[in-house]
């Protein structure tokens, strides 16, 4: 009896067989699951654009106006072949890079130093919310005047449309640190800085990732508008431009540019964000 319990004991408890089974169950789910959800998100792609693309070939006041995918594919061509898209997808790409990584870096190294003084936090409260109500695209013309029409004032726009949302994320995250656990370090002994440091700045990191991915399309935005106000090249140069002429196709081909560029560029957060925190499988 002894024999068989010692024997059912340790089949009970060695995992290494059905571990590795389980494991690879739920990874194939989530592959499934996956590429069930990428088949739907294709097919409704392709639906939407094959009834647009319907729509538009018989009508052409509705092709005028909203264009065609047939029309908008063939400007996207001629721009790759002329080097056009490629230049606008580098300029607008370098100031929306510029503009992200000045706004999150300064606005969440301001969020979580709030976290020091709740004191200081109640008190510019006010100026934060002041200054997220602005719209962007009202301080453009400051912008030029202050730095001119070069790429500077780009990243300005962009930089100023992130770091409110970066602020205010990061200040979010470090206020959602649990109370017991900061109360557990003090009790051990530790510092302001080593809680800060140790404790609240890695707990953050869900909320200020989210920041992060929100403010791809923020600095976006700001390097858009930018160049809708003064520039030469660029993604919103060649978006003004194409509306300016009425060529409503080449701006639909100018937006999708946009859209691929704003989608690589939170891929590339996400890729970050799991290599910093493995922990977390999104």
């Amino acid at each position: 009896m002894t024999a068989e319990a010692d024997t059912g004991m340790v089949r009970s408890t060695d995992s290494s067989g059905p571990l590795p089974a389980t494991v690879a169950k739920r990874r194939w789910k989530k592959l499934r699951s996956t590429a069930i959800v990428l088949a739907t998100q294709v097919a409704i792609l392709v639906a939407f654009l094959g009834f647009w693309d319907y729509m538009t070939s018989n009508d052409r006041a509705a092709a005028f106006m909203f264009g065609s995918p047939t029309a908008i594919a063939g400007f996207l061509v001629q721009m790759a072949r002329d080097g056009s898209l490629w230049r606008d997808l580098y300029v607008t790409g370098s100031e929306t890079l510029l503009g992200f990584f000045a706004g999150n870096l300064v606005g969440t190294v301001i969020g979580l130093s709030l976290w020091y003084s709740r004191f200081v936090s109640r008190v510019v409260e006010p100026f934060v919310i002041a200054l997220g109500s602005i719209p962007i695209i009202a301080l453009a013309p400051i912008i030029i005047i202050w730095f001119g029409t070069g790429l500077i004032s780009k990243v300005a726009m962009s930089t100023l449309s992130v770091v409110i949302v970066a602020l205010v994320t990061s200040y979010k995250g470090a206020l959602g640190v649990d109370p017991d656990q900061i109360n557990l370090m003090r009790t051990l002994g530790a510092s302001k800085f080593q809680i800060f440091r140790k404790l609240v700045v890695p707990a953050s990191l869900t909320d200020i990732f989210a920041g992060l991915k929100l403010t791809v399309g923020f600095a976006l935005i700001g390097a858009i508008v930018g160049e809708f106000m003064s520039s030469s090249e660029g993604l919103g140069h060649a978006i003004f431009k194409a509306g300016s002429l009425y060529i409503i196709p080449k701006v639909f081909a100018a937006l999708v540019a946009t859209i691929a560029l704003a989608l690589v560029l939170t891929f590339i957060v996400g890729k970050i964000e799991r290599l910093l925190m493995p922990w977390r499988r999104l």
